[in-house]
């Protein structure tokens, strides 16, 4: 396994540790959302796949339980803690804190746990709703498990660490760490849940997914988190007064099992006369979203470039009027590349910042890319290199571990 940080890597390694010797590299991919935003917490199916975009964990094994951890990004700096069942957290927001998840899950599994001094890269952008955090998780993960040569299934892995990232604050149903774990090279994954299941359909080789940061961070602060709970339990008390309407209450709990009686369109229409407001907006998202993610999967079986773009399009409307979790520069990037002939767009990940993902002919993707850099970047300013913010998304493999 190749990384092209890997002399970086080892040139932090050195000033930190000495030379290394016995080195090991973890490569833990990002991921970009294709379709199905806000249904996972509510147990429906998305469509995700893995970035060539990836953190890079370059480590040492260690006799002890210590594990010391920095960066190559002189703002993150040098973290030392012991592993074991219960670790005290760092302060909120501490990028530390990811990799104590890890190392706390898996020590309250298998008990006493040796360490290691590691060095982490990342050319996953920051707060951009691309998994930068779940990367780390995993990685960190992954160093501790070869180090104590200890082997897991990977979706029983993803789940365990979906349950760990429950320790900094984040809560997800387990979509990013399977998809950073088990990604097929050229594909996308239809990730299901209940139990976590992954499925696999080849990208054609003509299409072309780009990335654009909106340059919004989407942090995961404690006004964030409180935005997304109220979401959480409206779509619960949205699912109640549904079932409740229909007669149903007694036997349906859950967005899947409703999912089974009536088509996402009459639904939508029996929604429209029990629900109102607030909670049928988010009832209207979350079923129609789920009927996108099917469609859009027989659409990347058919090849169907045209209704996956058309899906995307409606996909990031219903975010915005529906779940409102949109922004104007997310918005922009959607009517900029729209208008430069992609086939859709839409905002990917949570919202209320982060990413847009937008689909297009491979041989349109550079007009693409011009018009999303003349019209929206070329009169903002931003930290890093216009790559960072704006790229063409590789349909990436999962997480792995070599011998450097």
């Amino acid at each position: 396994m190749e990384s092209p940080h890997l002399e970086q890597l080892e040139h932090t390694f050195a000033e930190h540790y000495g030379t290394p010797r016995g080195t090991y590299l973890v490569r833990a991919p990002g991921r970009v959302n294709l379709i199905g935003d806000h249904v996972d917490y509510n147990g429906l199916s998305v469509l995700p796949m893995a970035l060539q975009r990836h953190v890079a964990l370059l480590y040492c094994e260690r006799d002890d339980p210590t594990v010391r951890i920095v960066s190559t990004d002189p703002d993150y700096t040098l973290r030392s803690f012991s592993l074991g069942p219960s670790i005290e957290l760092y302060p909120e927001g501490d990028w530390g804190n990811y990799a104590k998840a890890a190392s706390q899950a898996l020590a309250q599994r298998h008990g006493e746990l040796r360490g290691f001094d590691a060095v982490v890269h990342s050319d996953i952008p920051v707060a951009a709703g691309l998994s930068s955090s779940s990367a780390l998780v995993v990685a960190s993960a992954l160093a501790v498990l070869h180090t104590n040569d200890i082997e897991i299934e990977k979706l029983e892995l993803a789940e365990l660490l979906a349950e760990a990232e429950h320790y900094v604050g984040t809560r997800g149903g387990g979509m990013d760490q399977a998809v950073c774990l088990a990604a097929r090279r050229g594909s996308a994954s239809r990730i299901d849940f209940n139990p976590l299941r992954l499925t696999a359909h080849p990208i054609p080789p003509d299409w072309a997914f780009i990335v654009a940061f909106s340059l919004v961070r989407a942090e995961k602060s404690r006004t964030a988190r409180k935005m997304y709970n109220l979401r959480t339990r409206e779509c619960r008390e949205a699912l109640e007064q549904m079932t409740a309407a229909l007669g149903l209450a007694d036997r349906i709990d859950s967005y899947p099992t409703l999912m089974t009686q009536l088509p996402a369109a009459e639904l939508v229409n029996r929604a429209e006369q029990a629900l109102g407001g607030t909670l049928l907006r988010r009832f209207r998202h979350v079923v129609s979203e789920a009927d996108r993610v099917q469609r859009a999967e027989r659409a990347l079986i058919d090849y169907d470039l045209k209704e996956f773009g058309h899906l995307l399009r409606e996909s990031h409307d219903s975010l915005r009027d529906d779940f409102e979790v949109s922004c104007p520069e997310l918005d922009e990037l959607v009517e900029i590349a729209s208008h430069a002939s992609a086939a859709g767009a839409r905002l990917t990940g949570a919202g209320l910042g982060g990413c847009v993902v937008a689909l297009c002919e491979e041989q349109r993707a550079t007009k693409v890319l011009k018009a999303l850099a003349k019209h929206f970047y070329a009169s903002r300013e931003f930290e890093g290199r216009l790559e960072d913010q704006l790229f063409l998304a590789e349909p990436s493999a999962g997480a792995s571990v070599a011998a450097v």
